[in-house]
């Protein structure tokens, strides 16, 4: 079942920059258009919501990375690129494209990979909820994150919001950054647990590399179970929840991560965990 696998390291993208660690265990994708706070557009919706679909495929990445270039993190959709030219689109357009964009967010909650963001200065609209996606999240004292879908007359609803950052922040937290399209401080995503941690930014990518590297050289395979049953378990009630953790447990006592990581332990050495 392994030769559907195939490696990531020399992964060309076209709408970004991609780049991994020597050992091809860290990936990290910078949005790289400075100029403009790192927008997105349709294609890099599309190429981002494409790769994390298939890095359920990769043999070599085992946690990945995003930021944004030059002291920003993403500003959301381009305005000229993607909010000009919605204004003109039919209605079978439009869901289309707002499918597209709650794909990227599904695409990264169902990739095997621990995903970190790494969020200096600005960080609104689709790009905060490209960190919303992700699993960690590292800021600067300088972070500014909005949601600011009201702010050009949408809903605050918009890639699984209403869902996500209520489970993040809190109901009432939630409901009045996705209303007024306020700015939440970095103070604020730390204390409300939105941040994992603060560091200056030019400590800010090295942080979140080592994160990443500390993950992918962990028990990779209960990492993957854990991440799934946070996904699998917010629609589930207590007793589903406790058989499915019964379940993802005895699964992962049957690894020989686990038989490695025992008799480590009695040797009094450090594990060195394989993924299987």
């Amino acid at each position: 079942m392994q030769d559907h696998k195939r490696p990531f390291k020399d992964y060309q993208a076209r709408h970004f920059r991609w780049e991994c660690s020597a050992d091809g265990r860290v990936a990290t994708i910078t949005l790289n258009r400075p100029e403009k706070k790192n927008p997105l557009t349709f294609d890099s919706y599309a190429e981002l919501r494409d790769l994390f679909h298939n890095l359920k495929y990769a043999s070599d990445v085992r946690a990945v990375v995003i930021q944004g270039e030059g002291g920003n993190y993403c500003s959301g959709g381009d305005v000229f690129e993607i909010i000009e030219p919605l204004t003109k689109m039919t209605m079978p357009e439009l869901l289309e494209f707002t499918r597209m964009t709650g794909d990227l967010v599904k695409a990264m909650r169902r990739a095997p990979q621990p995903v970190i963001s790494a969020i200096d200065g600005f960080c609104a609209g689709a790009g905060a909820m490209v960190a919303l996606a992700s699993d960690f999240r590292l800021g600067t004292p300088a972070t500014k994150t909005a949601y600011l879908f009201t702010r050009v007359g949408l809903a605050g609803a918009d890639m699984g919001a209403c869902g996500l950052l209520p489970r993040m922040i809190g109901q009432g937290r939630a409901t009045e950054l996705l209303m007024t399209g306020r700015v939440m401080s970095a103070e604020e995503g730390l204390s409300w647990g939105f941040f994992s941690a603060l560091h200056q930014a030019e400590e800010l990518l090295g942080k979140a590399q080592a994160l990443a590297q500390s993950l992918a050289d962990g028990p990779w395979f209960a990492h993957t179970m854990t991440k799934t049953m946070l996904n699998q378990e917010w629609a589930m009630g207590i007793e589903e929840m406790v058989e499915s953790e019964a379940q993802a447990q005895a699964i992962c006592m049957m690894t020989g991560d686990f038989r490695r990581a025992f008799d480590a332990f009695a040797a009094k050495q450090k594990p060195k965990f394989e993924g299987n």
